[in-house]
């Protein structure tokens, strides 16, 4: 019997062909950001459309909405007094948090289209995430003075502060799993059911400065994502601990001995199947299927470094981020330089793990 991929051999050439992506059929946002693209968020609730917000070092996010055929429309838009590094969802999709290299973290209900300061920093602040305590929506932050903070939209000032090691340079929640990475690449696991208190605490397995963390789609671990293209895959339980890996990714082939490393600039899991995505400075994006520790497809550069990166609520888009990322310095930041954003239609099997191999 053939499978879904024709007659049951194939040749190494055609092997390599299926997991070579294209890009004919993705388009861009309209009227993008106007310098670097920070982050990007899709709303998570089920039944609306699709929202798509952008933070950018132009200070402002900007939301959008995307219809089915992947044509987007400007809905609004709110500003920082400084460059916007991070941005997220509340739950219900009604609410997005914003992180400000102004030291603040901004809450705007989408509704009323209303925003207000839900918290400072002593520093710029690296990240926010929505989380629920108790079916009321709270924000984390985590900031470059070292501290991961608490807001309940109720009150002012933070409902609780954790000190961290140093610098905050990377965040993600999903469910009660929090993951905070540091400068001196420590990684802090946080359960938001006792926020804190620091659950569990590790320095990265990869060597150079962590430049992202991403929650799995079932909580149970996540992957990192460092500057010297590499991804670690971490379980939080020292059971599954078995099952912890790392794999190089986004490097140039050897010329001369000498291989081109590029930063690994953000992960995304996938909403449905929880393969996941890595994309980075090199200006590609790859898929990844993590229990079979194999790449699903990898894609042509798209001329510029991938910035950002986020799958929509069904899984079904793929939107990155193109703009300058300071990895080769201040003399490549050229007026010439893409900025934009690029919608990816998800089609066939491009994130659906692998069929599971029986153990041999």
């Amino acid at each position: 019997m053939s499978g879904l991929f024709g007659g049951g051999s194939t040749t190494s050439a055609a092997a390599s062909n299926q997991t070579q992506g294209d890009l004919k059929s993705d388009v861009p946002l309209s009227n993008p950001p106007t310098d670097s693209i920070s982050d990007l968020a899709f709303n998570p609730g089920q039944n609306q459309s699709d929202f798509l917000a952008v933070a950018s070092w132009d200070n402002k996010v900007r939301i959008y909405e995307i219809n089915g055929q992947g044509q987007s429309e400007g809905r609004y838009q709110y500003e920082h007094s400084q460059p916007v590094l991070n941005v997220d969802f509340s739950r219900d999709g009604t609410k997005i948090v914003s992180a400000g290299a102004d030291k603040s973290v901004k809450v705007c209900d989408l509704a009323s289209q209303q925003e207000i300061v839900a918290g400072t920093h002593d520093q710029p602040v690296r990240t926010a995430r929505f989380f629920e305590a108790g079916g009321n929506p709270m924000v984390v932050s985590g900031s470059w003075d070292k501290t991961v903070k608490y807001w309940d939209m109720r009150q002012q000032g933070p409902a609780a502060t954790v000190q961290c090691q140093d610098r905050v340079y990377a965040m993600d929640v999903k469910g009660d799993l929090c993951v905070v990475g540091t400068a001196d690449r420590y990684i802090n696991v946080i359960d938001l059911k006792n926020p804190q208190k620091i659950y569990k605490s590790i320095q990265s397995p990869l060597k150079w400065q962590t430049r992202v963390v991403s929650c799995f789609t079932d909580s149970a671990g996540y992957a990192i994502g460092s500057i010297e293209g590499r991804c670690a895959i971490q379980y939080v339980e020292d059971k599954d601990a078995s099952s912890n890996f790392s794999f190089k990714c986004h490097r140039d082939p050897a010329v001369n001995n000498t291989v081109n490393v590029h930063a690994v600039n953000d992960i995304s899991f996938h909403p449905v199947h929880g393969t996941f995505s890595t994309a980075g400075s090199d200006g590609t994006f790859h898929f990844w299927d993590k229990d079979a520790k194999h790449r699903l497809k990898g894609y042509p550069n798209v001329g510029g470094s991938i910035t950002a990166t986020a799958f929509n609520k069904t899984g079904s888009i793929f939107a990155y981020a193109i703009s300058y990322d300071w990895s080769k310095g201040y003399q490549n930041n050229t007026s010439s330089y893409p900025t934009k954003v690029m919608l990816h239609p998800i089609q066939g099997d491009e994130c659906k793990p692998r069929p599971s191999m029986k153990k041999r």
